[in-house]
């Protein structure tokens, strides 16, 4: 079984910067497992999700046609804990994209004050070594992990679709003699 540890995208700019969102709950049963009495998220959750957000735009930035991995974690200073009832907003950035890995300079942020400070490395399996190992099967980029990025593709579809929609009615109206928004 697998973790996700991001509710949804709500900013994505191809090979450029992603911001997701994780909001946390009592019903999560591991933020009872840290400080019993306290609930709070493990540091270690809060980086991986800032590692699932970068991981996915630099496989995004490529594709998705190689296999990427967490290499390392040169940096992550942290600033204060996250609770039940906070939400998480992961801010992602790539500096550095080659072709056997890459870097994002990875920020988290509670009621838009900074949490984590963090550099997180990423390295792209060679394709036979790692078939190899792990077989023909993306292990990283699964279907669900993948769903979180194509229900925020779909939301800028659909916001894209109501602005051009609204744009036109108004365009149809001016040509028609009608004042602006008199719809």
């Amino acid at each position: 079984m697998r973790w996700i540890w991001i509710d949804r995208f709500v900013e994505f700019r191809s090979g450029e910067f992603a911001r997701a969102i994780k909001n946390l709950t009592l019903a999560e049963e591991h933020l009872h497992d840290s400080f019993p009495g306290y609930p709070v998220m493990p540091a270690s959750l809060i980086i991986e999700g800032l590692a699932q957000t970068g991981g996915i735009l630099v496989g995004e930035a490529g594709g998705f046609t190689e296999k990427v991995v967490l290499a390392k974690i040169p940096r992550a200073d942290f600033f204060g804990v996250a609770t039940a009832g906070d939400q998480l907003t992961y801010d992602v950035r790539l500096t550095d994209l080659r072709s056997e890995g890459a870097v994002v300079d990875a920020k988290a942020y509670v009621g838009g004050e900074l949490l984590v400070d963090a550099e997180i490395v990423f390295a792209h399996l060679d394709q036979s070594r790692a078939n190899q190992i792990f077989g023909p099967k993306n292990f990283v980029f699964t279907q669900q992990l993948l769903g979180v990025l194509d229900l925020a593709k779909a939301r800028e579809r659909a916001k894209g679709s109501l602005s051009e929609a609204t744009s036109d009615a108004a365009t149809a109206a001016e040509l028609n003699g009608s004042p602006r928004g008199g719809f």
